[in-house]
């Protein structure tokens, strides 16, 4: 199974196929490659998977899908703790 994680671009360097950013995926910055994106700029929220943007995001998906990954966090955490 795959799983593509949104985060938050901090900032853009480099052009076309070298294009890349520093995105925040909740306060682990990682740098990730936006060729896939180029109407990626600075604050807005992508889709990433294996280290590469696949597409832009609204921030209210952005927040839908980060939430939901964060219950799941927390549900999977309880389970560990009970048993």
């Amino acid at each position: 199974m795959c799983l593509a994680v949104p985060g938050r671009i901090l900032e853009v360097l480099g052009e076309d196929i070298l294009r890349r950013g520093r995105v925040d995926f909740g306060g682990l910055v990682r740098e990730v490659s936006l060729a896939a994106v180029p109407e990626a700029e600075v604050g807005c929220y992508v889709i990433v998977h294996a280290g590469m943007a696949l597409s832009v995001l609204d921030e209210a998906e952005a927040m839908e899908v980060i939430e939901t990954l964060r219950a799941l966090d927390a549900a999977a955490a309880d389970e560990d703790a009970r048993a």
